[in-house]
């Protein structure tokens, strides 16, 4: 799609409105010599008017100090230690961000929408709740407070078409509830200069009948990751593990499995973002409503349908198998950047938040560049499992948003508001996406500064710039109330690591919970209108034979798991994203 762009002078001194300068516009001249430097898709006058409109618009709120919360990720962490400094000498309006991990965050969002006291005047909240959130009403409704209460601190040249994330922040209404600050991918990741070493590909075709590339499917990963773990062990003295994930029975386990990687396998039903009738969550929610019916395979969802199942399944052992000893330990912020030590073959789930710990020096302790900086490594779409079909999701999509509750008093949510947009202003988003590598413009992914950058970047400019992108998404409006129903995940995923359950059972308890949880949510619905009539209205339990391998119900378990493995060239690869 055609982005309309607002970025010429003219226009956009015209349209802030042209201001005489007075205390902040030095400040704000400051900031743009020393941090921005040009590294902008507008140009410097049309910079220098949105700053003038942020000194303007935050008049009224000078002196005032505001909280917001996010989670640890290079982007938040620049915003909090060099954008917070340069808006408060431009506005006034001291901004103390503060990071913690992704379950607090979740767990402070949900104790400011239970207790209705105002712990933060805006957080960063990934659009996995944009179900909850629309549902609950408990968050601003960004399209009616711009137009309306916001519209003074509203920007004018924010440009929403601009946001590639902008239709997961969207709710069922047609309205905003969430503003995109940040968003990343998970992808495949694989060492490409051992994938071409010429004696481990006679080696590979000898053993499995097809060439080492890129895997297309998840047989193809099983082989690869045996390959190198089994039978190459060691590359230049050092020994070599064919996978790397996490298991530590923590929150993020729980988000390695929601953030679609039971889809990946094959659960769900084709649909784009999310699949209709069944999510990825395994979750069913009939077309053209908004109640949940359920996620027990009995009642026509799939969170322990076989494909979940076979997820969950190779997932363990994959971890026990084929991962460095102390994986199983790890947690999503030990596991990705221990990639960093050049001892892994490959990554089937590999986020690209952490794009900037991979692409420093070697001096800095990442061994997967090599003397000069040059990249070792490549990113790739992750493969499928068998019961994946075309249309359906193959990828998830994290849309770190900008989320302000009702909660919050109406001048400490504007000031929040003025320093979301200043973060991802047109003059702020494209230096910060070159730091944190987390796009969330078109107009800075077309930039010309990231075509000079990606040979880099390994295949990052070149995934985000295909029409492929769009089928990597968050989660989406099927999961009624995502911090209550999340929380279920890790643990009964945890006890499959831990060998108490098997995967078939610990799946069979997740979809019963989460059914339970449900029901609580219907008779609250049901009685005072909780979830403003869209709470689950759950199917009755049935035989699971009577819903198995239906027409839209969740598969039907497969004889053979394992077809032959099947890869691509990644040089074909990316021949497709530069093409389409």
């Amino acid at each position: 799609m055609r982005r309309h762009l607002l970025t010429s002078t003219t226009a956009l001194v015209l349209l802030l409105g042209a201001s005489q300068a007075y205390a902040g516009m030095d400040e704000a001249k400051t900031f743009l010599d020393t941090e921005i430097n040009g590294l902008s898709t507008l140009d410097r006058a049309a910079q220098e008017a949105e700053m003038q409109w942020f000194v303007d618009a935050a008049k009224p709120f000078a002196g005032m100090e505001v909280n917001v919360l996010s989670e640890g990720i290079p982007t938040h962490t620049y915003e909090s230690t060099v954008l917070t400094k340069a808006f408060e000498a431009i506005t006034g309006i001291k901004v103390n961000h503060q990071i913690l991990g992704e379950g607090e965050v979740v767990q402070a969002v949900q104790t400011q929408m239970q207790t209705n006291r105002n712990l933060y005047d805006a957080y960063v909240n990934d659009s996995d709740l944009i179900g909850t959130h629309s549902r609950l009403q408990l968050a601003v409704n960004l399209t009616d407070f711009m137009a309306g209460e916001g519209k003074d601190v509203t920007l004018p040249t924010l440009d929403l078409e601009d946001f590639i994330g902008i239709k997961f922040t969207t709710g069922p209404d047609g309205k905003l509830y969430q503003l995109p600050d940040q968003q990343f991918a998970n992808l495949y990741w694989f060492r490409k200069d051992w994938f071409d070493k010429p004696e481990l590909k006679e080696k590979f075709k000898a053993k499995y009948g097809y060439d080492l590339g890129v895997p297309v499917n998840w047989s193809a990963y099983e082989d690869i990751a045996e390959f190198f773990s089994k039978d190459v062990k060691e590359i230049d003295g050092v020994q070599v593990f064919g996978h790397m994930d996490y298991g530590k029975r923590a929150p993020d386990l729980g988000w390695r499995m929601t953030d679609a990687w039971l889809s990946m396998a094959g659960t769900g039903s084709p649909g784009e973002p999310n699949g209709i009738p069944i999510d990825e969550w395994g979750i069913r929610m009939e077309a053209g409503t908004c109640n949940p019916v359920g996620a027990s395979v009995s009642r026509g969802g799939e969170a322990n349908g076989p494909a979940s199942v076979y997820a969950i399944a190779k997932w363990d052992e994959w971890l026990r198998n084929f991962a460095p000893p102390g994986a199983a330990s790890y947690d999503f912020y030990q596991s990705l950047p221990a990639l960093s030590q050049g001892n892994v073959a490959q990554q089937i789930f590999w986020y690209t938040a952490f794009l900037a710990d991979m692409v420093k020096p070697k001096s800095e302790g990442n061994n997967t560049v090599d003397d000069e900086g040059n990249l070792l490594w490549r990113m790739a779409p992750s493969p499928h499992g068998p019961y994946w079909k075309e249309g359906q999701k193959i990828g998830y999509q994290d849309v770190g948003s900008w989320t302000i509750l009702k909660s919050t008093p109406a001048d400490r949510a504007k000031a929040a508001w003025l320093y979301a947009q200043f973060v991802v202003s047109k003059t702020v988003s494209l230096k910060k996406s070159h730091v944190g590598l987390t796009l969330i413009r078109d107009s800075d992914i077309r930039h010309q500064s990231f075509t000079d950058r990606a040979p880099k970047l390994g295949g990052w400019v070149e995934f985000y710039r295909s029409p492929d992108r769009v089928a990597w998404s968050p989660t989406g409006i099927n999961v009624p109330d995502y911090p209550k129903l999340a929380q279920i995940w890790w643990q009964q995923i945890g006890d499959v690591n831990s060998g108490a359950f098997t995967p078939q059972q610990a799946m069979d308890r997740l979809a019963e919970e989460m059914d339970i949880t449900m029901a609580r949510m219907q008779a609250a619905d049901e009685s005072a209108k909780v979830y403003g009539g869209c709470g689950p209205r759950l199917n009755e339990p049935k035989d699971p034979a009577e819903w198995l391998g239906k027409p839209n119900g969740p598969k039907a378990k497969l004889e053979n798991e394992k077809p032959k493995g099947e890869t691509i060239v990644y040089e074909e690869l990316i021949k497709r994203w530069t093409t389409q």
